[in-house]
């Protein structure tokens, strides 16, 4: 009998358990027992946080949003920040310990769902302490080179095209300009589907630096054919030319602080139309509201494919491995690959093409 564990890291996903279903109904199904590590890798720093994953405690989790494990996203065992018993907070390596719980506990395999972080620390873990490791990608930003799709991101589409949708109607109501402000640190394929589904008249990503005067110039040929109102959609990573990404400290936003929390593009961007195209305009963040709520049809049994597929590749020690969704079917890639780079919007694709003939200014002078 096999014994393998399941951990959730980094940002949670709508998903997650269905592939936490999917890796246990699979498992028992080959008379193997599943447990599931609480938030990311404390389970396997302390077993007391190890949860025996069974037919009962996994019945109807699928269409729930969030992960029952729990996640984290500073749940390093290669770097743990820990508080000395003088208070302060020490860098430390406790990859050791959990390697040790892991072959004290008899875990044959350990399925680590994540992002490119988590998977990261999986490979890690793969090359450095010999741990055998198989890898669900899971982000909303749909930004790993090495699937198609990762699950999470059609529902984060779907809930920020139906924001969009609404503010239609108070944009148009109020003549208005509304911008609001998606997720998307370095790739803007959220930003860029949400726009195009939902009719915004300006789309700004990471991948295309922006000028003010291009979107003032879109505003103002919207007045003249009789829209007196626009929606501008910007991921959170985007940026104008000849300056940093947009980071939050104490409520205020500056301009590139990369230690700093992303965040504040939109109240920038709103800031700058206002004056230069003397627009009412106002700013709404989604944030963390695309992570929330139940999974859509598609990303639900895109979850259930991997998670079985991740509980086959144990099943024939395919290890140091991920999971990914290929020209429609399950394939392997090497966890190196998977985490080598991050998915850009190509600037020649359709969706980019799709928008500018449809007339979304994308922020450049094209």
């Amino acid at each position: 009998m096999k014994k393998i564990v399941i951990s959730t890291g980094g940002g949670d996903a709508p998903g997650l358990n269905a592939v936490i279903y999917s890796v246990v109904k699979a498992s028992l199904a080959r008379e193997w027992e599943v447990y599931g590590s609480r938030s990311g890798y404390k389970g396997l720093l302390d077993p007391d946080e190890l949860v025996r994953l069974t037919s009962e405690n996994v019945a109807d989790i699928t269409p729930t949003g969030g992960t029952i494990l729990g996640s984290t996203n500073k749940g390093n065992p290669f770097a743990m920040p820990i508080e000395n018993l003088a208070g302060e907070i020490q860098i430390r390596d406790v990859s050791e310990r959990v390697m040790n719980n892991f072959t004290r506990m008899g875990f044959a395999c350990h399925i680590a769902v994540g992002g490119d972080g988590s998977l990261e620390i999986a490979h890690q873990f793969a090359t450095e302490k010999g741990m055998p490791v198989i890898g669900v990608p899971k982000t909303i930003d749909n930004d790993l080179e090495a699937t198609q799709m990762t699950f999470g991101f059609d529902t984060a589409v779907s809930t920020a095209t139906e924001a969009i949708d609404k503010l239609h109607s108070t944009a148009k109501s109020h003549d208005r300009v509304m911008v609001v402000e998606v997720m998307g640190r370095d790739s803007g394929w959220i930003a860029l589907s949400s726009g195009i589904s939902g009719g915004a008249d300006v789309v700004l990503i990471p991948e295309i630096p922006f000028n003010i005067e291009s979107i003032c110039r879109k505003i103002s040929d919207n007045e003249l054919h009789g829209k007196h109102y626009a929606i501008i959609v910007v991921a959170e990573g985007a940026c104008a030319h000849e300056s940093g990404k947009i980071h939050k400290t104490d409520g205020q936003c500056e301009v590139g602080r990369q230690e700093l929390l992303l965040g504040g593009i939109g109240e920038w961007v709103a800031s700058k139309v206002r004056t230069c195209a003397a627009k009412d305009t106002r700013s709404m963040v989604l944030g963390h509201l695309q992570r929330g709520g139940s999974p859509t049809t598609f990303d639900r049994l895109l979850a259930l494919r991997f998670g079985a597929a991740a509980v086959r590749m144990a099943e024939n020690n395919q290890f140091d491995q991920m999971v990914a969704l290929v020209n429609g079917e399950m394939e392997t890639v090497p966890l190196a690959e998977a985490i080598k780079q991050r998915k850009k919007v190509p600037l020649h694709s359709d969706k980019i093409m799709t928008a500018r003939d449809i007339g979304i200014c994308l922020g450049d002078d094209y």
